[in-house]
């Protein structure tokens, strides 16, 4: 793959991205859905505000393990504590997943970057185990999207 970059001054305000190729391969696509997913991270907010008490708390997405919803409300795990959002689950997952957050079972969407380990339980769900020693599980419909994404990349621009 040859990269040619043109700075100049005369040309508009917004970049035009040019790939001239003489067919349509996995490298072409790969490249189209990279630009695709840093134009929506550009455009998409990067934070999360969660209720704590009688107050709000900014929370950036790099610090929670995984989002979970337990009695009709949605929650963020972080290293020490549990903190409620008030976003439905579904949104959050749109929102979380340009920061390498992987949907774990109906009710858990967890982040990739915070992984330590994976333990197989006796069941068929997969044990995540998070560098905070937290834990969440990974329900048996969720296990092959999951390996899939960390076979296939996604995840992995830790810290």
């Amino acid at each position: 793959m040859k990269i040619k970059i043109d700075i100049d001054p005369t040309h508009a305000d917004t970049p035009v991205v040019t790939i001239q190729a003489n067919d349509w391969n996995e490298e072409v696509e790969a490249i189209v859905r990279h630009l695709k997913e840093l134009e929506k991270a550009e455009a998409a907010p990067k934070r999360l505000v969660a209720v704590e008490g009688e107050g709000s708390v900014i929370l950036q997405p790099n610090e929670i393990d995984f989002v979970y919803s337990a009695n009709r409300k949605v929650y963020a795990q972080t290293q020490t504590k549990s903190l409620e959002l008030k976003l439905k689950l579904y949104e959050l997952e749109e929102f979380l997943a340009n920061h390498s957050f992987i949907r774990f079972s109906k009710s858990v969407i967890g982040n990739m970057d915070r992984i330590v380990r994976f333990e197989l339980s006796f069941n068929g769900n997969l044990c995540v185990f998070f560098k905070s020693g937290n834990k969440e599980y990974v329900t048996r419909s969720y296990v092959q999207h999951l390996r899939k994404q960390l076979v296939e990349g996604g995840g992995g621009r830790g810290e």
